[in-house]
């Protein structure tokens, strides 16, 4: 029964993943644009992201000739795979790097090459946030990746990195609109993000931003990272803070009049999915899991204590808090912590129920896992395996302890990138 659940599981959990499929995702709304380049205007093709090389793909296909070779340029990980005879850079994820900081440089670039009456059709998947850093005058790419590793340890939000990261670059927060006017614009984006907000689909290199300088500046104090994170970046909040600075465009600038913005799928349709694979009596949450992992996947596995469902299918992004030395995502420290309550309920009596978290971009946190998937033998796994599961946790060392436990999912990447989704399911 135990196995039969779990390959049911995972088979509901790539369903999910195929219904993120950048190419057919982003070739509908292409089509349903109906773009039509007149002759000799250049079109030129950005893509960025986890799921860059699918969308192009449909870009190439949907467009046909006004694409010429030179004018695309795509920047994705490099567990991407290659397509086409296109200029590809590989760039650092989830971690920045100085590929990333050079492709930035390229795509700037490129965007200054364009004039009026030029097209540049912006695709942005889940990792272009990470995948091209362009760091502000007077910060360094060092500065900025100290200060994302203070918040992240600070459990800051997407939202909230978000409004720290484009206020430290020239791309995010609408920057790269502003390198790309006069031509015309059209952004289409995989979303990653659970609201679909466009200005945190990859930090909003071609969208309004609503955040400021200030707002940035709080998340820091909020996060104990102001006093501690690098200086040129507390130099130059506070500088922006007193007016020296300019302002990431807002909501209502004229650079986005006529500007066209598509989200071409998202975590919601990929949870639709999921359910319509479940078939009957499936419980689909109402709202996305958010929050400490291990918090929600404690009060999950209470929660299906008390009401086991037959099916049930999620959404979301949880954080995690580092307080240890281990290594894991969040998705394996919500499994993880799930696993551990269930074996102190009702749960740990049953043999007939699992429950799956993952990345539907296949890698969860620094790791070649895309999250775990456990069921009423992990706990007593781990423990065989010598590994002490509730240590492990306290260390966020969940990936070793899953791993251990023959708990971890392992897909490779997918090619695309829609947040996360988790599926429990249990007999009758």
């Amino acid at each position: 029964m135990a196995e039969a659940l779990r390959q049911r599981a995972t088979e509901i959990f790539l369903k999910g993943v195929a219904a993120a499929d950048p190419v057919r995702s982003t070739a509908s709304a292409l089509r349903g644009l109906d773009l039509q380049a007149a002759p000799g205007v250049r079109v030129a093709v950005l893509a960025v992201g986890k799921a860059a090389f699918g969308m192009t793909r449909a870009a190439i296909e949907v467009l046909g000739d006004p694409v010429l070779p030179a004018d695309v340029l795509v920047v994705a990980h490099d567990e991407a795979k290659r397509l086409g005879h296109f200029e590809a850079l590989r760039s650092g994820h989830p971690l920045p790097d100085e590929r990333g900081q050079a492709a930035a440089r390229e795509v700037e670039r490129r965007a200054a090459e364009l004039g009026p009456g030029d097209l540049a059709l912006v695709l942005i998947s889940g990792g272009a946030s990470a995948l091209v850093p362009a760091p502000a005058p007077g910060v360094s790419l060092a500065d900025k990746l100290e200060v994302t590793r203070q918040l992240l340890r600070g459990a800051a939000t997407i939202h909230e990195l978000n409004a720290v990261r484009k206020h430290l670059s020239t791309i995010k927060g609408g920057g790269l609109l502003r390198q790309l006017r006069p031509a015309a614009v059209v952004t289409l984006a995989l979303s990653d993000v659970i609201d679909d907000d466009p200005s945190v689909i990859g930090s909003g290199p071609t969208a309004p931003d609503p955040s400021t300088f200030a707002e940035a500046r709080a998340v820091l104090e909020r996060c104990g990272a102001l006093e501690t994170c690098p200086a040129p970046v507390r130099d130059r909040f506070e500088a922006g803070v007193r007016g020296e600075l300019e302002e990431t465009p807002k909501p209502g600038d004229p650079i986005f009049d006529e500007a066209i913005y598509r989200i071409v799928g998202g975590n919601r349709t990929s949870v639709g999915a999921m359910a319509a694979a479940c078939g009957t009596g499936v419980e689909v949450e109402p709202e996305p899991l958010e929050g400490e992992a291990r918090e929600v996947g404690a009060t999950l596995a209470v929660r299906f204590a008390a009401t086991p469902f037959h099916a049930w299918v999620a959404g979301g992004e949880t954080t995690v808090t580092v307080r240890g030395g281990g290594t894991g995502g969040r998705n394996q420290e919500l499994a993880l912590a799930f696993a551990l309550e269930a074996a102190e309920s009702s749960l740990a009596d049953r043999h007939d129920w699992v429950f799956l978290a993952a990345g539907t971009d296949g890698r969860d946190g620094p790791t070649d896992a895309a999250g775990g998937m456990v069921d009423a033998s992990t706990i007593a796994s781990i423990r065989g395996a010598g590994v002490d599961p509730v240590a492990a946790l306290e260390d966020n060392d969940s990936y070793r302890a899953l791993d251990a436990g023959g708990a971890l999912l392992r897909t490779g990447a997918t090619g695309t990138n829609v947040a996360d989704v988790a599926v429990f399911l249990c007999g009758d």
